[in-house]
């Protein structure tokens, strides 16, 4: 709520003349201060209103020369989605140019010495990556490869990357896994529009599900009593507080006009008693920011309360339906696919770097599942072998899904090396001999992960 502003010039309301006085504003010079003050009030709201109305804006592309022989990107991330982005698209040896400060030492003429900290520019070649996802930031350390006024070619230096700042990033060579990157980050249409709150009794945990990344926003926790003994009396009490900490979770974590569809899961009645609460409260205590929202609450079964829950909510096919045009909700469904198949017809899956290469080869990929991680290593001819992968996946008519370590599917994929494929055919039994075989020299224990299998497909997990 915004006060009235106050003036010395304004007379008390009560004091205004009213309509009925048929009293022209250009006679009363303070009806004329108030219809300036009500008109840019208005003015604000509007303003505020369109400002919290606008979509999830993507990572603004300032300018782009790019090629396979090298080039340059200007970008400017808005969130933390668009830094984990960055994070998957900066390469040991690439180029970073961007703000910072830096702490610069001078000497007077007396001899005395003095330091203050200065704003400037600065490029480094990268030496080391590391993201950290509660500031959410990057910070690069790396050689100043450009000459600067108060910092030494070859002077060692760290950048940060945060949120609304512009950096210049430069490659010896984009590959199109790079360039994707940068393309998916730009596109408004690609953001992701989905939040989850998963609980039982006592426990909840409030969730923003991204195209990246699934973001715990808050954990919430109240003891509940059990319903036999002295302190069940309290029970239905201990159950309303708890209710009333995930709604409050919500409101503070949960933006409605981005997010398009909050999916609620919990095992038993948990859920059914959270919405019920949730439309009484909401009346109550006259909860519009919540209540004109309600069509987009999606109700779901989960076998538990906790974060890993989320990927059978996401396999669930109601809730698919209502998921069908996110990213998260495709990599979901190809990989419950690739589960289900492995259960059905396993000679229709691979995993494994050994197996799924040798797939590859001979164009029996229909679809491949790639962790991001396998992209950020750091010697240039291994990240190649991956790019080269999902390139000749896409020539051969395939597609290929990079997963996010962040998001729930990325870590059940990770379980699995961090690659996978669903095949058009069989492979040959001397193709498969010949996989088991490499993957053996190599030291690859990963055809030993039946007991793993069972596990990801166990629905509890």
């Amino acid at each position: 709520p915004v006060s009235p502003p106050t003036n010395a010039c304004l007379p008390p309301y009560s004091s205004l003349p009213t309509c009925s006085s048929h009293l022209s504003l250009s006679s009363h010079p303070h009806l004329n201060i108030a219809a300036a003050v009500a008109g840019r009030l208005v003015l604000f709201w509007v303003l505020l209103g369109s400002f919290c109305l606008r979509e999830a804006a993507a990572m603004k592309l300032i300018t782009k020369e790019i090629s396979k022989d090298g080039g340059r990107v200007a970008l400017v991330p808005e969130d933390a989605e668009d830094l984990w982005t960055v994070y998957n698209l900066i390469s040991v040896g690439d180029s970073v140019r961007t703000t910072t400060i830096r702490k610069v030492a001078s000497e007077s003429m007396t001899g005395s010495v003095s330091s203050e900290k200065l704003r400037i520019q600065l490029t480094i070649k990268v030496e080391n990556v590391d993201f950290d996802a509660q500031t959410p930031m990057i910070r690069l350390k790396g050689k100043n490869i450009v000459e600067n006024e108060f910092v030494k070619l070859g002077a060692y230096h760290t950048l940060e990357l945060e949120t609304n700042r512009k950096f210049t990033l430069a490659k010896p060579g984009w590959d199109s896994v790079a360039s994707e990157l940068v393309e998916r980050a730009c596109d408004q249409t690609l953001k992701a529009d989905l939040a989850a709150v998963v609980m039982q009794e006592g426990l909840a945990y409030v969730c923003l599900i991204t195209s990246s990344m699934t973001l715990t926003r808050q954990r919430v926790e109240v003891s509940i009593p059990r319903k036999q003994g002295a302190a069940a009396m309290g029970r239905d009490k201990a159950i309303h507080k708890f209710y009333d900490q995930v709604i409050r979770a919500i409101q503070t974590h949960i933006d409605f006009s981005v997010v398009k569809c909050l999916l609620v899961a919990s095992p038993g009645f948990v859920k059914d008693g959270f919405m019920q609460h949730l439309k009484e409260q909401g009346q109550k205590q006259d909860l519009k920011g919540v209540l004109e929202h309600l069509p987009k609450f999606v109700a779901c079964h989960c076998s538990a309360g906790h974060k890993h829950a989320l990927k059978e909510v996401l396999s669930d096919p109601a809730v698919a339906a209502r998921l069908e045009n996110t990213k998260a909700a495709s990599e979901n469904k190809a990989l419950m696919d690739f589960f289900q198949m492995l259960n059905n017809q396993p000679e229709r899956t691979a995993y494994g770097e050994a197996h799924v290469k040798r797939a590859c080869n001979i164009g029996a990929i229909d679809t491949l599942m790639i962790s991001d991680n396998l992209f950020r290593a750091p010697e240039p001819a291994v990240r190649q072998k991956y790019v080269e992968l999902v390139e000749t996946v896409k020539d051969g008519g395939g597609r290929a899904l990079i997963f996010s370590t962040m998001h729930v599917t990325g870590e059940q994929l990770q379980k699995l090396s961090g690659l996978a494929a669903i095949l058009r055919f069989p492979m040959p039994e001397e193709e498969e001999e010949a996989a088991a075989q490499e993957e053996e020299d190599e030291g690859d224990d990963s055809g030993d992960d039946w007991d793993l299998i069972a596990e990801l497909l166990s629905p509890g997990k």
